[in-house]
């Protein structure tokens, strides 16, 4: 199929509005009996046939069809079961932007040698703020990857997405020259944000302080959490399911579970998905510092992400995106792809009572099938805080504590807390694992909690480990609560 030509710059916001297709309930569909009282509304059925017409004058007959199914999910879900669980979706690449490297085995090895990607803040002068660290990057190009005039205008959130997207399709072995073969109604890019362009928004009320005549012109659509996704399926001509999540913390988990869940039913072939935020700025820090959630350990910046550990203090924010290529098994295979592990699968619950109280373990393992005991690495959310570390630890061990094998580790004990990004470089630490046989290690972990048994905690030190199952949790504020799941292939 000939590439398709790029819409100008004014047509974004109608492609942006006919594009979106959201309906209740699409990925949880095939296991919605479980907890009716944690039902969860999530953004991800919808028919990705909305683009492939071209015309802007079509949404509306698209939008009351995406309602009318919304309205009628029992019924679809009879129709849909059969072939749910026949395609499978492994991954064939990765990109991440992290305080700890660009490239997904630079990344690693650092986690392996237990290095911290935690430091002073440089960005701006925050001299006044109780909190003066983060997990910052202190270095990063666009050269080559973003067009220089668009990297100019771009949040950072959108450089870091594009930047990971497109480094997982080269380290998947996605070439140009590949890409103009692939069916690119059936590509789609599903990588969100949490907290969006803040920058371009903030910049744009200092504008208008002056005059709304100063403001940006594209301070509205640079800011919304979309448009990452967006301009990235543009750039790449792909017109499958586009869109982005965004539940706060759990943001990469959703969007890697819905994008997967889009494959599954034969709606896509080639999903790349994850998350992207830059809440590096004046008004990101001050917003966690005014909710009491960060470290104040200024002095020793290295020492401040501390999970499970009696003296934590709070988490440490970050910033940078991680990014996954998934793809349909036969599509991979036919294309000679190297697969570096299989998603199995997830689920979603939410609280809706508190936000720190998270099962989603249960209904993960009812999707994808995997018996509890099957699972011995569980990348945790764990980000340092008092009440939700030892939460989220004693729902672990519940559920899979009579595995002896188990390990569990905290990424955040090095990278800090990447906010939307989160769940999609610890996808990658989880695969990564799976793929060296090694799990890194707790950082910083010098005087446990009581309650915690060390014997299931990794050390100070990567150890080996088989990796039969993996599970990684991404916990949002809000109670969205996630699980999603990886195996190595077989």
């Amino acid at each position: 199929m000939a590439a398709v030509a790029v819409p100008p710059l004014s047509a974004w916001l109608v492609a942006a509005r006919s594009s979106t297709q959201a309906e209740c309930g699409g990925a949880d569909e095939h296991h919605h009996h479980h907890h009716q009282q944690q039902h969860q509304c999530c953004v991800g059925g919808g028919s990705s046939t909305t683009m492939r017409q071209g015309s802007k004058g079509n949404s509306l007959p698209f939008a009351g069809m995406a309602m009318a199914v919304a309205l009628q999910p029992e019924r679809r879900t009879v129709e849909k079961k059969p072939d749910v669980k026949q395609r499978r979706v492994v991954i064939t690449g990765m990109g991440v932007v992290t305080p700890l490297g660009h490239d997904p085995d630079v990344f690693y090895n650092n986690l392996l040698d237990g290095v911290s990607g935690i430091s002073e803040i440089e960005r701006f002068d925050c001299s006044t703020f109780p909190t003066r660290i983060a997990g910052e990057i202190k270095s990063f190009s666009t050269d080559g990857w973003v067009a220089p005039k668009l990297a100019r205008r771009m949040d950072k959130f959108m450089l870091y997405l594009i930047t990971a997207g497109k480094k997982a399709l080269e380290h998947g072995g996605l070439t140009e020259e590949l890409r103009n073969e692939l069916d690119k109604t059936r590509c789609g890019v599903l990588i969100g944000s949490a907290m969006g362009g803040m920058k371009v928004f903030n910049d744009a009320i200092e504008a208008l302080r002056v005059s709304y005549k100063k403001m940006n012109p594209f301070c509205v659509p640079f800011a919304t959490t979309n448009m990452g996704s967006a301009i990235l399926a543009m750039d790449l001509g792909w017109m499958g399911p586009n869109y982005s999540i965004s539940t706060a913390c759990a943001t990469s988990n959703f969007c890697i579970l819905n994008a997967a869940n889009h494959i599954r039913r034969g709606e896509a072939d080639v999903m790349l998905c994850g998350g992207s935020d830059a809440p590096l700025i004046p008004i990101g820090l001050g917003g966690f510092v005014a909710c009491r959630a960060l470290s104040q350990r200024n002095s020793d910046p290295t020492k401040a992400s501390r999970p499970w550990d009696v003296d934590r203090d709070g988490f440490v924010m970050g910033e940078g995106a991680g990014v996954l290529v998934l793809e349909e098994l036969e599509h991979a295979k036919q294309r000679g792809a190297k697969i570096y592990a299989e998603f199995l699968g997830g689920s979603f619950t939410c609280d809706a009572y508190h936000m720190t109280e998270p099962h989603p373990e249960e209904k993960a393992l009812a999707d994808s099938g995997v018996a509890r005991e099957e699972i011995n690495y569980v990348n945790a959310h764990a980000t340092s805080t008092q009440s939700g570390d030892l939460k989220e630890y004693e729902a672990i061990v519940r559920c899979f504590g009579q595995n002896p094998q188990l390990r569990v580790n905290s990424t955040k004990s090095m990278t800090g807390h990447l906010i939307g990004a989160a769940g999609g470089i610890e996808a990658v630490a989880a695969i990564q694992a799976i793929r060296t046989g090694w799990v890194h290690p707790n950082l910083n972990l010098e005087n446990p909690e009581k309650i915690v048994d060390v014997g299931v905690l990794v050390g100070s030190q990567k150890e080996r480990c088989k990796v039969n199952v993996a599970l990684s949790n991404s916990f949002g504020f809000g109670g969205h609560n996630s699980s999603i799941l990886f195996a190595p292939f077989k």
